[in-house]
């Protein structure tokens, strides 16, 4: 199914190769690689689909999006099947990409690989994070729970501070599958997070930004001890405790 997703470049494609630049909602461009283009579309398909645009069932048609995105029809298809390896489209015969209908139960899945893979990662971790790094992730920590105004400024950069502590996490497991098999998943890991931050946000339900600080902070203060244990204990029950936020940003 997927190699018709895949055919070569066409004549037109190989004569106008694609620009260096995405379209984005409201007239909007950026600048980016192709890497970066396939991520983008992949990022914003999922938005989208979590938001509730793109409804379980759509049909996902290579050449309108193409088109809506104004680039070639190779990052379309990557961005495809990406998806398609994450779980949230399928690629049925006769009809290409199709959305799926996310459920409770497959946030709940989700969490349970993520958090075998990140805890085993936070174990492997703990003792090769530059303590100079885990210090500063503390301090920033500790201002996200002290912030008293929950806007899309904070909610940004609670959401950088996020990926940042993970990221970091992954990349000092010390082993490459490990922390590859993390990064492939964290794109969807990461489409739940955003939908259920945009949602709270929404419905000035922000509690859970100052429980997860604490979460975090719990995290980055065992791997400063080196304490394995207490380090793989406390990203068990942060990612325990964010599944019903998650399950909240699906569409209803």
């Amino acid at each position: 199914m997927t190699k018709t997703l895949q055919p070569s470049a066409t004549a037109s494609e190989r004569s106008n190769p694609p620009s260096d630049s995405l379209a984005l909602s409201g007239g909007r461009t950026t600048n980016c690689n192709h890497g970066q283009r396939r991520q983008m579309v992949a990022e914003l398909l999922l938005a989208e689909i979590f938001q509730g645009t793109l409804q379980a069932g759509r049909h996902l048609v290579i050449k309108e999006l193409s088109e809506r995105f104004q680039v070639s029809s190779t990052p379309i298809r990557e961005a495809l099947v990406q998806l398609e390896g994450v779980g949230i489209i399928d690629f049925v015969p006769n009809s290409g990409a199709v959305v799926r209908h996310v459920k409770t139960a497959d946030v709940k899945e989700v969490c349970q690989v993520r958090r075998a893979l990140e805890c085993e990662a936070t174990r492997s971790a703990c003792g090769r994070i530059d303590l100079a790094e885990l210090h500063d992730l503390a301090a920033a920590f500790r201002r996200i729970k002290s912030t008293k105004r929950r806007h899309a400024t904070f909610v940004n950069k609670a959401r950088q501070l996020d990926s940042r502590l993970h990221d970091v996490i992954a990349e000092s497991c010390g082993n490459r599958f490990l922390a590859k098999e993390i990064g492939r998943l964290k794109l969807l890991f990461r489409a739940f997070r955003d939908a259920s931050w945009e949602r709270r946000l929404a419905d000035n339900d922000c509690y859970r930004f100052t429980e997860e600080a604490d979460e975090h902070l719990a995290i980055v203060e065992a791997l400063i001890d080196g304490d394995v244990k207490l380090a793989s204990r406390a990203m068990s029950r942060h990612i325990r405790a964010g599944v019903k936020y998650w399950s909240r940003g699906l569409p209803s």
